[in-house]
Parts: C-alpha cells; structure tokens; sequence
C-alpha cells in the first residue's frame, strides 16, 4: 500500500485570504467580509498589524487592546470593551495574517496584494454554547459593522499617511 503522505499527490498553498476563509467557514457563528483598498499592502498592513495602537480605532466598542507577551509571531493581549469588560486572547501575527482568540470569540485579519492595491478579510465568530441565538441578532447589523471597520481602517491608514504623523 502507498503512503499518501508521502506520494506525488498535488498539493495546494492557500494564500492568507484563502486560509481565512476556510477558516470563517469552519468557524461557528461566523461573520466573514473582504474590501479591496487602494494602498499598497505593506502600507496597509502597517496599520491593521499595530494592534495596541490601531485596533481600538478600527473596531467599533473596543477601548484598548495591550499586548501582554510575545515570543516570535505568538502574542497574548488583552482587551477592554467600551463598557469595560476584559478578555484575553491569544494572537498569532505574521506579514498579512492575523489570528486572534478567546474563550467567547475569534477574529482574524489577512491582506494580499491585488494590482496596485490590498484586499483585506476580516473574520469574527462566538465562541460559546448558545451563540446562535446572539449570532442571529449580530447578523442583522454584520455588513453595517463590517462596513464601519473597513471604513475606519481606511480613515486610519489616511491618517497615518500624513507628513509628520508618527508611526
């Protein structure tokens, strides 16, 4: 008997859109959106990977985020809600891949670059027992909340792209 590991089997390499979309669609309770933006990739993901900095300006209710430890491309944060409610999560963060969970949610971001511009994904999902049931009320403002992230995203990358703004 042959090994499939181990024959000339194809293979095939997702790019990092790609692996979040499998991931989305594995995920319960998940909302998955994609946009393309008009900046180059580096200068896009300059700003969606700085997330102590960005992230509370492009999620909607999120106060802080705080990067507690990192080893390599693994990071622990912690998040503040706008009313004040901590969750701890678990990130992985490489060029146009990001990968965040908790006990309630995951998240994730991926960017490649299409001509001249980026397209980004964005991917949320609940995490617990009884999700559908705050999943179905989340759907109804999904695209609207989306739509939010990506337009602040652009608001911030706008901004940063300003003579004489920090990084």
């Amino acid at each position: 008997m042959t090994d499939p590991l181990n024959s000339d089997w194809p293979t095939v390499e997702l790019d990092p859109l790609r692996r979040l979309k499998v991931i989305a669609s594995a995920s319960k309770h998940a909302s998955y959106a994609e946009r393309l933006f008009d900046v180059p990739v580096e200068r896009l993901w300059a700003v969606v990977s700085d997330l102590q900095r960005e992230l509370p300006h492009i999620v909607p209710g999120l106060r802080s985020f705080a990067i507690t430890s990192s080893e390599k491309d693994r990071l622990t944060g912690q998040a503040v809600s706008a009313f004040g409610h901590r969750e701890h999560f678990d990130v992985v963060l490489r060029p146009g891949w990001c990968l965040m969970q908790s006990k309630v949610l995951s998240g994730g971001m991926a960017a490649v670059a299409e001509g001249d511009g980026t397209r980004l994904a964005f991917f949320s999902s609940l995490r617990f027992p009884g999700g559908q049931t705050v999943d179905r009320v989340r759907r109804l403002s999904a695209e609207r909340r989306t739509s939010m992230i990506f337009d602040r995203l652009q608001q911030r990358v706008d901004v940063r792209s300003l003579p004489g703004v920090t990084k």
